[in-house]
């Protein structure tokens, strides 16, 4: 009996030669699920020069069970190779964080499209574009600036499928938001930038889906799209500051590869639970509202800043109300938003940039069905705080 104990004590350990212990109970889930795929991922795992045994692990050990069943040695080789190849080449991989590397640079897909090998092609094709930058923010715009003139794929609906594969996009030269996104994920990590997909399954105002790409420099996210603007400015912050904190089905997801809080909705298969996300909604509310602080007033304009309380009397935190509050000069509706919840700071309000000296009115649920109303006449001055009661 201690013969056999220690034979299988000496297998695990040389089976995870190099691997570290959090990993050895994920990898045992990963192989019994993988079936017989399970020798194509121990001979990867067996492969792995000795530094790059923990990103091996990474993959496998979160990978998901179709991967896990399908993919071969030689593809896990490619992107362990790959990621690791660029990290050693560029500055501003070398010096991320490990968590950030093995999460948002080693991946090999965004959602749940098909898994293309598309690493050493898409190097090919970007290292050279980033090699004289001297910093992240260059490589970052390099790429942004000419992904569209290398690839050669253009924003198009007849697209064969929504979550269309870079190969796939290439081909057709054509694809949604969606589609582009994974281009331009697949290309900033193929030149050692984190990135990943990030997304809402339906704005606030009803018109819809969309995605766009989050890329991290210095401990922060930075908003980019295949079509750029600047970071962190693009035509959808509105949209994005505007979303319902209270509802997932308006919120702002980012993709991980390892679990997190949430699952990635989408839209083409409501009943998938295969992708991690993070829920970065309030970061965007954020953004947004800042951006209306930011931008200088005109003339005859000013902010007004609303909050919405449970009831007269009671100003804490814990009375406010996260509600839709709307916008309307005379017949038209010109805004919306909603006003900040209890764990929200208390210095933080739902802001709106409205003409000085004119008459307004704002719409507000109720405690019940009720919808109520506020006249608000606006002054002179540059910024105003307006209180609002549900009773």
């Amino acid at each position: 009996m201690v013969i056999a104990v220690t034979a299988i004590l000496y297998s695990c350990q040389s089976e995870y030669s190099g691997v570290p212990d959090k990993y050895h109970s994920l990898l045992d889930s990963a192989f019994v699920k993988a079936g017989e795929n399970a020798a194509e991922l121990k001979l990867a795992l067996e492969e792995s020069e000795k530094e790059q045994k923990e990103a091996t692990a990474f993959l496998i050990s979160y990978m998901p069970e179709n991967d896990l069943k399908t993919l071969s040695a030689d593809f896990i080789l490619d992107q362990v190779q790959g990621a690791w190849r660029v990290r050693e080449e560029f500055e501003w991989c070398r010096n991320l964080p490990d968590s950030i590397f093995l999460n948002e640079v080693l991946p090999y897909y965004n959602l749940d499209e098909t898994r293309d090998n598309w690493r050493d092609d898409f190097y090919n094709r970007f290292a050279p574009l980033v090699k004289d930058c001297s910093n992240i923010y260059e490589a970052i715009y390099s790429v942004n600036q000419n992904i569209m003139e290398e690839l050669g794929v253009e924003y198009n609906t007849k697209r064969s499928v929504v979550n269309i594969s870079p190969f796939q996009a290439i081909e057709e030269q054509m694809a949604t938001c969606t589609g582009l996104s994974f281009l331009l994920v697949d290309a900033f990590r193929s030149v050692g930038i984190p990135a990943r997909i990030a997304g809402t399954p339906l704005w606030t105002n009803m018109r819809g889906n969309h995605s766009w790409v989050e890329v991290w420099i210095d401990g922060e996210w930075y908003f980019t799209e295949y079509y750029p603007d600047a970071l962190n400015k693009s035509w959808f912050l509105a949209d994005a500051g505007k979303a319902d904190p209270e509802k997932p089905v308006h919120w702002i997801y980012a993709a991980s590869y390892k679990p997190a809080e949430t699952n990635y909705p989408l839209i083409w298969d409501r009943d998938s639970k295969e992708v991690h996300a993070v829920n970065v909604t309030d970061r965007y509310i954020r953004l947004y509202q800042e951006s209306l602080e930011g931008k200088e007033l005109a003339k005859d304009e000013l902010l007004i800043n609303l909050v919405l309380y449970k009831s007269e009397g009671d100003e804490s935190a814990q009375a406010r109300v996260s509600d839709k509050i709307t916008v309307w000069e005379g017949d038209k509706q010109i805004d919306f938003g909603y006003t900040p919840r209890p764990i929200d700071d208390l210095n933080k309000f739902l802001k709106f940039r409205l003409k000085k000296d004119k008459t307004y009115r704002v719409e507000f649920p109720g405690m019940g069905d009720e919808t109520f109303s506020k006249e608000i006449n606006t002054g002179d001055e540059l910024e105003e705080l307006i209180k609002l009661y549900q009773e």
